[in-house]
């Protein structure tokens, strides 16, 4: 069995069947939208570049926005639960089959690190007096990456989950201080102390016990990396939804508590349920946060707005996903929910939760209203109308459908 040959068959065989929805997706105005905010990036940005403030923490940038995607790392298998038999008696030349996706996985994600350093440096060197060159820095993240690549399959392959946890840890806190240091420290000294750091990361992730190849590890990975893609993608045509993966967070697990005990809001229980225990609940923390600081370092001009508003809309259509959660649930059609209140309870929670995000990322505008008031009220109701505007759509939507059904 050729194992190279079979990875490329089936990577193409999954991208062959996603690329199709990219048409439906442009038809959807996601491309003039993007086209659109990379535009009035650029031109916040470029302004920005020219009326830098003097205290600006450029390293506390770079090590912000570089750090994240030094560290994050994840390699496609394409692997099935089939494969746990017919794949089995390969298991010794496996590694011939996973070649192929890290060496790819990284570089892709060493191209998108490089895109990252290209938009910060005109701002890294116009703020550091003792910038690094870049060059060299180029080389440095991409050892770091190369580091993190290795040590996120090690922690794949361990078998206590304990150790993969610890080295999990370990791993971010290695590539943390790495980039720390050479942002810091002189080069001379931070090439030492990164290959010090790096070479002792790199033995200690060899001395755990490891699995050949951690099959069932493996597929669950590539479920939820190919969820994943199907997920994005419902924002804007319907697919067909995979399993997704469930975070226990106990530390929200009083969430839904205060949802009347009745048959009408049952459905609503279920939804905030399955929003804490999910995938897009991280991703929306994420956005708000990212959000919330891109509004606070532009939240004196017109352009923190539009920040505001690209960065709410980012969460209406991540929301909307939650949706389809329950789509084709077996036990909606068994327990005996009153007629209409699935879609009332999802457009009820929908509206509340991105209204909570629009209010959490409008606060840092805040800080400007004594100097524009106008600008940060007028931000407050553009995002309050946009909130309303998904409401609308989706209840319309709904009506749509219930009438074609008819």
């Amino acid at each position: 069995m050729n194992l190279r040959e079979l990875y490329l068959k089936r990577r193409n065989q999954f991208w062959g069947e996603v690329v199709p929805y990219f048409g439906y997706v442009i038809q959807s105005g996601v491309a003039f939208v993007f086209l659109f905010l990379l535009i009035v990036f650029a031109a916040w940005y470029t302004s920005f570049i020219m009326n830098l403030p003097p205290d600006l923490p450029i390293r506390w940038i770079m090590l912000a926005v570089l750090a994240p995607l030094v560290i994050n790392s994840s390699v496609r298998t394409y692997l099935r639960p089939a494969d746990t038999v017919f794949l089995l008696p390969q298991e010794a030349r496996m590694s011939r089959y996973f070649a192929q996706g890290w060496i790819r996985g990284v570089i892709y994600k060493i191209i998108g690190l490089m895109i990252a350093l290209m938009i910060l440096w005109p701002l890294y060197v116009r703020s550091d007096a003792a910038a690094k060159p870049l060059l060299l820095t180029i080389v440095v993240l991409a050892g770091l990456k190369l580091l993190a690549s290795y040590g996120s399959w090690r922690e794949q392959e361990m078998v206590s989950r304990s150790m993969a946890a610890c080295f999990r840890c370990l791993r971010w806190g290695v590539a943390a201080l790495a980039l720390a240091a050479w942002l810091w420290q002189p080069s001379g000294r931070g090439l030492i102390f990164i290959a010090l750091i790096g070479l002792t990361y790199a033995a200690a992730a060899a001395y755990p016990v490891r699995h050949l190849v951690p099959w069932e590890r493996l597929i669950a990975v590539e479920r939820r990396q190919a969820s994943r893609v199907m997920q994005i993608l419902s924002w804007f045509v319907n697919v067909p939804q995979l399993e997704q993966r469930v975070h226990a967070r106990k530390w929200l697990s009083s969430w839904g508590k205060g949802v009347p005990w009745r048959k009408d809001a049952a459905y609503r229980y279920l939804l905030i349920k399955s929003l804490a225990r999910s995938d897009m609940l991280g991703i929306l923390m994420r956005v708000g946060v990212l959000g919330t600081f891109l509004v606070w370092i532009s939240r004196d001009s017109p352009v923190g707005t539009v920040v505001y508003l690209a960065s709410l809309m980012i969460v209406g259509l991540q929301l909307s996903s939650l949706r389809k959660m329950h789509r084709e649930s077996f036990w909606l059609h068994v327990y005996p929910l009153p007629e209409g209140t699935r879609r009332l309870n999802e457009a009820y929670l929908l509206f509340r939760v991105q209204l909570l995000w629009a209010l959490v990322m409008w606060l840092p505008m805040l800080a400007s209203v004594a100097a524009a008031p106008g600008l940060t009220l007028g931000t407050a109701v553009a995002g309050f109308a946009l909130v309303w505007m998904f409401r609308h759509a989706a209840l319309r939507r709904d009506r749509r459908e219930d009438e074609d059904e008819d």
